[in-house]
Protein backbone atom coordinates (compact mmCIF):
# COMPACT_ATOMS: atom_id res chain seq x y z
CA UNK A 1 0.00 0.00 0.00
CA UNK A 2 0.93 3.76 -0.74
CA UNK A 3 1.30 6.03 1.73
CA UNK A 4 0.45 9.56 1.41
CA UNK A 5 1.94 12.29 3.56
CA UNK A 6 0.64 16.17 3.02
CA UNK A 7 3.24 18.40 3.90
CA UNK A 8 1.82 21.04 5.64
CA UNK A 9 4.56 23.64 4.14
CA UNK A 10 2.43 24.56 1.39
CA UNK A 11 -1.28 24.67 3.90
CA UNK A 12 -2.53 28.04 4.22
CA UNK A 13 -1.30 28.18 7.95
CA UNK A 14 -4.55 30.45 8.85
CA UNK A 15 -6.60 27.54 8.17
CA UNK A 16 -4.12 24.87 9.72
CA UNK A 17 -6.51 22.32 11.95
CA UNK A 18 -9.35 22.60 9.33
CA UNK A 19 -7.15 21.98 6.50
CA UNK A 20 -5.69 18.59 8.19
CA UNK A 21 -8.81 17.61 8.70
CA UNK A 22 -9.92 17.61 5.67
CA UNK A 23 -6.54 16.03 4.35
CA UNK A 24 -7.57 12.94 7.29
CA UNK A 25 -10.67 12.75 5.77
CA UNK A 26 -9.36 12.17 2.51
CA UNK A 27 -7.77 9.06 3.13
CA UNK A 28 -3.79 10.78 3.99
CA UNK A 29 -1.45 8.60 6.33
CA UNK A 30 0.46 10.62 7.72
CA UNK A 31 1.15 14.44 8.39
CA UNK A 32 4.79 15.64 7.07
CA UNK A 33 6.06 18.80 8.84
CA UNK A 34 9.00 20.58 7.70
CA UNK A 35 11.49 22.68 10.11
CA UNK A 36 13.63 24.83 8.53
CA UNK A 37 15.97 26.83 10.48
CA UNK A 38 17.61 29.49 7.63
CA UNK A 39 21.14 27.48 7.74
CA UNK A 40 20.79 24.39 6.45
CA UNK A 41 18.35 25.31 3.69
CA UNK A 42 17.50 28.90 3.26
CA UNK A 43 14.28 29.49 4.37
CA UNK A 44 12.16 29.37 8.03
CA UNK A 45 9.51 27.47 8.92
CA UNK A 46 7.82 26.11 11.63
CA UNK A 47 8.55 25.02 15.46
CA UNK A 48 7.27 22.31 17.99
CA UNK A 49 4.11 24.51 18.67
CA UNK A 50 2.64 23.50 15.25
CA UNK A 51 3.24 19.98 15.88
CA UNK A 52 1.95 20.58 19.68
CA UNK A 53 -1.33 22.12 18.12
CA UNK A 54 -2.01 19.55 15.99
CA UNK A 55 -0.96 16.81 18.09
CA UNK A 56 -4.65 16.71 19.45
CA UNK A 57 -7.24 17.40 16.32
CA UNK A 58 -5.85 14.83 14.04
CA UNK A 59 -5.33 10.79 15.05
CA UNK A 60 -2.94 10.93 11.97
CA UNK A 61 1.11 10.12 12.71
CA UNK A 62 3.06 13.12 12.96
CA UNK A 63 6.75 13.10 10.72
CA UNK A 64 9.03 15.61 11.59
CA UNK A 65 11.71 16.63 8.59
CA UNK A 66 14.33 17.87 10.23
CA UNK A 67 16.09 20.08 7.70
CA UNK A 68 18.11 21.94 10.05
CA UNK A 69 22.22 22.03 10.90
CA UNK A 70 21.71 20.99 14.51
CA UNK A 71 19.24 18.27 14.33
CA UNK A 72 20.38 16.93 17.90
CA UNK A 73 19.31 20.03 19.42
CA UNK A 74 15.54 19.48 18.70
CA UNK A 75 14.23 15.85 18.28
CA UNK A 76 13.83 15.78 22.37
CA UNK A 77 11.28 19.09 21.92
CA UNK A 78 9.40 17.91 19.18
CA UNK A 79 8.94 13.64 20.34
CA UNK A 80 7.22 16.01 23.29
CA UNK A 81 5.28 17.95 21.24
CA UNK A 82 3.82 15.10 20.21
CA UNK A 83 6.14 14.21 16.62
CA UNK A 84 5.69 10.11 16.10
CA UNK A 85 8.66 10.11 13.48
CA UNK A 86 11.83 11.91 13.30
CA UNK A 87 13.43 12.28 10.19
CA UNK A 88 17.76 13.66 10.20
CA UNK A 89 19.28 14.69 7.35
CA UNK A 90 22.76 12.71 6.20
CA UNK A 91 24.49 16.15 5.05
CA UNK A 92 25.03 17.48 8.43
CA UNK A 93 25.81 13.98 10.43
CA UNK A 94 29.28 12.84 9.94
CA UNK A 95 27.75 10.20 12.03
CA UNK A 96 23.97 9.22 12.24
CA UNK A 97 23.85 6.61 14.47
CA UNK A 98 24.12 7.34 17.74
CA UNK A 99 21.51 10.15 16.90
CA UNK A 100 19.24 7.72 14.86
CA UNK A 101 19.20 5.65 18.17
CA UNK A 102 18.42 8.36 20.62
CA UNK A 103 14.99 8.66 18.28
CA UNK A 104 14.34 5.49 19.19
CA UNK A 105 14.90 5.28 22.59
CA UNK A 106 12.15 8.27 22.85
CA UNK A 107 9.82 6.06 21.20
CA UNK A 108 9.53 7.71 17.98
CA UNK A 109 10.26 6.27 14.70
CA UNK A 110 13.56 7.46 13.03
CA UNK A 111 14.02 8.53 9.07
CA UNK A 112 17.22 9.60 7.61
CA UNK A 113 17.15 11.44 4.55
CA UNK A 114 19.44 12.59 1.55
CA UNK A 115 19.63 15.70 -0.88
CA UNK A 116 19.85 15.05 -4.44
CA UNK A 117 23.39 15.27 -4.64
CA UNK A 118 24.16 13.03 -2.34
CA UNK A 119 24.60 9.25 -3.18
CA UNK A 120 22.02 6.72 -2.06
CA UNK A 121 24.82 4.65 -1.07
CA UNK A 122 25.80 6.45 2.11
CA UNK A 123 21.92 5.31 3.52
CA UNK A 124 23.66 1.35 3.74
CA UNK A 125 25.23 2.01 7.09
CA UNK A 126 21.97 2.99 8.49
CA UNK A 127 19.39 1.00 7.39
CA UNK A 128 19.04 -1.37 10.31
CA UNK A 129 19.19 1.94 12.46
CA UNK A 130 16.00 3.53 10.86
CA UNK A 131 12.05 2.83 9.58
CA UNK A 132 12.49 4.82 7.00
CA UNK A 133 14.61 6.44 4.00
CA UNK A 134 13.74 9.61 2.71
CA UNK A 135 14.67 10.49 -1.06
CA UNK A 136 14.62 14.20 -1.57
CA UNK A 137 13.49 14.97 -5.48
CA UNK A 138 14.08 18.92 -5.43
CA UNK A 139 17.33 20.48 -2.88
CA UNK A 140 15.24 21.11 -0.31
CA UNK A 141 14.32 24.70 1.26
CA UNK A 142 11.05 25.41 -0.82
CA UNK A 143 7.53 24.38 -1.86
CA UNK A 144 6.40 24.20 -5.34
CA UNK A 145 9.67 23.48 -7.19
CA UNK A 146 10.27 20.66 -10.02
CA UNK A 147 10.70 16.87 -9.70
CA UNK A 148 14.32 16.39 -10.18
CA UNK A 149 15.05 14.08 -13.40
CA UNK A 150 17.59 12.23 -11.84
CA UNK A 151 15.01 11.39 -9.23
CA UNK A 152 13.74 8.13 -10.57
CA UNK A 153 17.09 6.46 -11.03
CA UNK A 154 17.84 6.96 -7.46
CA UNK A 155 14.87 6.16 -6.01
CA UNK A 156 15.27 2.64 -7.80
CA UNK A 157 19.00 2.12 -6.48
CA UNK A 158 17.94 2.86 -2.92
CA UNK A 159 15.30 0.53 -3.07
CA UNK A 160 17.32 -2.00 -4.67
CA UNK A 161 19.74 -1.27 -1.35
CA UNK A 162 17.15 -1.64 0.96
CA UNK A 163 15.93 -5.18 -0.52
CA UNK A 164 19.82 -6.21 -0.47
CA UNK A 165 19.99 -5.36 3.46
CA UNK A 166 16.77 -7.37 3.75
CA UNK A 167 14.86 -4.74 5.95
CA UNK A 168 11.19 -3.79 6.21
CA UNK A 169 11.36 0.22 6.06
CA UNK A 170 9.82 2.72 4.13
CA UNK A 171 11.02 4.19 1.04
CA UNK A 172 9.60 8.11 1.12
CA UNK A 173 9.97 10.82 -1.56
CA UNK A 174 9.25 14.51 -0.83
CA UNK A 175 9.71 17.32 -3.67
CA UNK A 176 7.86 18.12 -6.92
CA UNK A 177 5.31 15.25 -6.13
CA UNK A 178 2.24 15.24 -7.78
CA UNK A 179 0.03 12.43 -9.60
CA UNK A 180 2.17 11.83 -12.42
CA UNK A 181 5.92 11.75 -10.56
CA UNK A 182 4.00 10.09 -7.48
CA UNK A 183 3.50 7.38 -10.18
CA UNK A 184 7.02 7.28 -11.38
CA UNK A 185 8.15 6.91 -8.31
CA UNK A 186 6.15 4.15 -6.70
CA UNK A 187 6.95 1.82 -10.14
CA UNK A 188 10.53 2.90 -9.07
CA UNK A 189 10.19 1.96 -5.34
CA UNK A 190 8.57 4.16 -3.29
CA UNK A 191 6.28 3.92 -0.70
CA UNK A 192 5.39 6.69 0.90
CA UNK A 193 4.68 10.07 -1.17
CA UNK A 194 5.22 13.79 0.38
CA UNK A 195 2.39 16.23 -1.28
CA UNK A 196 1.86 19.55 -0.49
CA UNK A 197 1.20 22.22 -3.20
CA UNK A 198 -0.46 19.34 -5.63
CA UNK A 199 -2.34 19.08 -2.75
CA UNK A 200 -2.50 22.33 -0.35
CA UNK A 201 -3.07 24.00 -4.07
CA UNK A 202 -4.96 21.90 -5.62
CA UNK A 203 -8.47 23.26 -7.01
CA UNK A 204 -9.65 20.58 -6.18
CA UNK A 205 -9.36 21.38 -2.41
CA UNK A 206 -7.13 19.27 -0.04
CA UNK A 207 -9.73 16.43 1.10
CA UNK A 208 -10.25 15.84 -2.71
CA UNK A 209 -6.98 16.14 -3.76
CA UNK A 210 -5.92 13.53 -1.50
CA UNK A 211 -8.64 11.14 -1.79
CA UNK A 212 -7.54 11.46 -5.91
CA UNK A 213 -3.90 10.64 -4.65
CA UNK A 214 -4.95 7.64 -2.82
CA UNK A 215 -7.41 6.70 -5.44
CA UNK A 216 -4.59 7.00 -8.20
CA UNK A 217 -1.76 4.95 -6.56
CA UNK A 218 -4.01 2.24 -5.63
CA UNK A 219 -4.08 1.16 -8.90
CA UNK A 220 -0.32 1.13 -9.23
Amino acid sequence: MIAIAPSILAADFSRLGELVYQVEQGGADRVHVDVMDGHFVPNLSMGPIVVQGLRPITRLPLEVHLMVEQPAKFVESFRKAGADTLIVHHEVLPDATPLLRHIRSLGAKAGFAINPATPVEVVVPYLEHIDLALCMTVVPGFGGQAYLPQSPQRIARLRQLIREAGVNIDLEVDGGIDLKTGLESVRCGANVLVAGTSIFGSPLGAQAATRQFVETMAHT
